[in-house]
């Protein structure tokens, strides 16, 4: 183990009798992999491989304490006994290999997403005080309901221990409902509920008295809150603070994080993007820390070993939430321990495949890392070794041709990877040049590793045709040659300047002063444009062929871009179909109405519309050996699909 360089990092903490190897703590975070309520395999397996690569501690995702708590269509529930044995098989699992596990407990109150059925639901807060993210009109809690709910929480709690399960977190983060009794905006109460501090602090109080009254000594009790929820009417600092220096006496820790799922500019920071700083919870935690006597764990864009052991040093917290970097590399800190730093596959910030499956109901996964939530395919520890080795040619060194050549190559066969230019990367080298998307870049740095890992034979400046797969006699040929910008047909009358994003971001174009970009494809790419061009002083308009810009993204993601395009004055037109231009004007038709819309003043029009396979390659050498087809080259999507491709062709070879 690796104490000299990660000392605080890699020390024991015991919380409630039970020792915590390390200070490694994957947060509770939704994985849409429970089904029917309880745990299943799936989630059990997700979970084993954090247990397996080290993490200290595992806190399951939300377990709802009241029928009235389902939030969304795949919410734990503990609301009966019928839920021990998942829990139990859980525990025992991660037990094995030294993993403490807490549960959380949780009720939104009237942050509810969506319904199993997709009714609107009947839901209910300290007040009927309207919610904006989703639009929900909650239903006032009576008293009776507050202690039928309160009953919940300890009875949860209670089968959790029973289960073997080392501890309980209280959610009353992110806006739910115990911090809705704490907020004064959203409780209004004016019996022992609400009206004053003490009174809106009754209902944590309470909780937790009956979770402490419901179980032993050695079963860990602590709470997750908001140190501030990022919005004007939601919970500031000083009334967190405030408010955990009074539970924390019955308290054996207390977990910050930031944020609210009531508003969209507070939810940005449940899961916050890339553009967002690293380890910027870290001064809230550290203001606990001074004036609590319990550990306090912090969370908030930890994603390197070197992040985590500097909040430890600084002594801002006593356990670190890294809970996408284990997503992207579950295996992080058995490399830590083991000094493998450059071998750590760092997560870059997308948001795409973890936090942005769950709001599309999909189960959880990581762009770079495919096999995360498909661990009983894929495994553990890569692919198994092949029976039959196999002589594989691999063209092109993007985000499909990487992965696959790792994935073959660990399986054992002879891999080459042949790519047309110097660098490896593909698209990425090209994503990674938006403004505030820098971090992107980390999905080429951590592919290419682990090609090297692997012992993949790489050729470059090489461009591979049909004389050189003849010449190489490969058993397989895997094609993940990209693609090109997509150039629509439209009526060109004038001498504007037309250009392809492609080339604003190569700086291959200097665009003009007014800059109308067509964004067909709803991504962040034309948004990154947009503000990347405003911010050098142009005038730009943004119009969008969808119902807004950033239609495809995360929300989170969508959300913090819109901001900044609305601070930097950016038009954003939405509904806006390219039709044609001439010397000055962009001529677009809004897709609802079928009207004829016209841009004036213009002087560089911008085409954003993704990509289009080009190689024929395919075909010219059919007969020569297996071809298979991944990636871009196959169809023009993202770099989830492309790593995707490459995992599944690679792995079945």
């Amino acid at each position: 183990m690796n104490q000299a360089q990660f000392p605080n990092l890699f020390s024991p903490l015991t919380i409630a009798g039970k020792t915590i190897r390390n200070r490694i703590m994957s947060t509770g975070h939704d994985t849409t992999l429970p089904d029917d309520g309880y745990i299943n395999d799936a989630y059990i397996a997700y979970q084993e491989a954090r247990a397996l690569g080290g993490a200290g501690l595992i806190v399951l995702q939300v377990s709802a304490v009241h029928d009235s708590a389902r939030y969304s269509s795949h919410v734990l529930m503990a609301t009966d006994d019928g839920c021990i044995e998942g829990y139990r098989k859980m525990a025992d699992t991660c037990h094995q290999h030294d993993a403490v596990v807490y549960a959380q407990l949780f009720h939104p109150g009237r942050e509810i997403m969506e319904t199993a059925d997709g009714l609107a639901p009947v839901a209910y807060s300290a007040s009927a005080i309207h919610q904006e993210r989703f639009h929900v009109m909650p239903r006032t809690m009576s008293v009776d309901m507050i202690s039928e709910i309160v009953a919940g929480y300890a009875s949860a709690a209670k089968r959790m221990e029973a289960a073997g399960i080392d501890g309980v977190e209280i959610v009353a983060s992110h806006g739910y409902l115990p911090s809705q009794f704490l907020n004064p905006c959203v409780n209004k109460r004016t019996d022992q509920y609400g009206g004053c501090d003490e009174n809106r602090l009754r209902f944590l109080q309470e909780v937790i008295a009956e979770v402490r009254n419901a179980t032993s000594d050695h079963f860990a009790v602590g709470l997750r809150i908001s140190s501030r929820e990022m919005d004007e009417h939601g919970l500031q600092l000083e009334n967190t603070l405030a408010a955990c220096k009074v539970l924390s006496v019955d308290l054996d820790f207390i977990n910050i994080i930031a944020g609210t799922s009531a508003t969209l500019v507070g939810a940005v920071h449940i899961v916050p993007p890339m553009t967002t700083d690293n380890a910027y919870l870290a001064s809230d935690s550290k203001l606990y820390k001074e004036q609590l006597d319990i550990p306090v764990f912090v969370a908030g864009r930890i994603n390197q070993p070197q992040e985590a052991e500097q909040v430890l040093l600084k002594k801002e917290a006593d356990i670190v939430g890294m809970t996408r970097a284990l997503i992207c590399d579950p295996n992080m800190p058995e490399k830590a321990a083991a000094g493998r730093f450059d071998d750590i596959r760092a997560c870059i910030g997308c948001n795409q495949a973890c936090i942005g499956h769950f709001h599309r109901g999909l189960p959880i996964s990581c762009i770079q890392h495919p096999e995360t939530g498909r661990e009983l395919i894929y495994g553990f520890g890569g692919a198994p070794k092949a029976t039959t080795l196999k002589k594989v040619m691999i063209i092109g060194g993007g985000p499909a041709g990487l992965k696959a050549a790792s994935i073959a190559a660990g399986a054992g066969h002879k891999v080459t990877l042949y790519e047309a230019s110097k660098q490896l990367g593909g698209q990425v080298n090209i994503a990674q040049k938006v403004i505030g998307r820098a971090e992107f870049g980390g999905l080429a740095t951590n592919l290419t590793r682990e090609c090297e890992i692997a012992g993949v034979d790489v050729v470059r400046n090489t461009k591979v045709d049909r004389s050189l797969v003849e010449r190489e006699q490969p058993d397989v040929v895997i094609i993940a040659t990209g693609a090109t910008p997509y150039i629509p047909e439209f009526e060109n009358y004038g001498e504007m300047q037309v250009v392809n994003n492609w080339q604003i971001l190569n700086e291959e174009v200097v665009p003009g002063a007014s800059v109308v970009i067509a964004d067909w494809k709803c991504d962040w790419v034309g948004m990154g444009l947009a503000q990347q061009l405003a911010g050098n002083g142009h005038k730009v308009r943004l119009a969008v062929n969808g119902v807004c810009a950033g239609e495809l993204l995360q929300s989170y993601v969508r959300t913090s871009m819109i901001a900044t395009l609305h601070r930097l004055e950016v038009e954003v037109i939405p509904y806006m179909r390219l039709f044609g231009c001439d010397d000055d004007t962009v001529y677009m038709q809004h897709t609802a109405s079928g009207d004829a819309v016209m841009l004036e003043e213009v002087d560089t029009l911008v085409l954003s519309y993704g990509q289009q396979p080009t190689s024929t390659l395919a075909e010219e050498i059919s007969d020569l050996a297996e071809v298979h087809t991944i990636g871009d080259a196959l169809a023009a999507r993202t770099a989830e699909e492309a790593v995707y491709d490459g995992l599944k062709v690679a792995w079945n070879l």
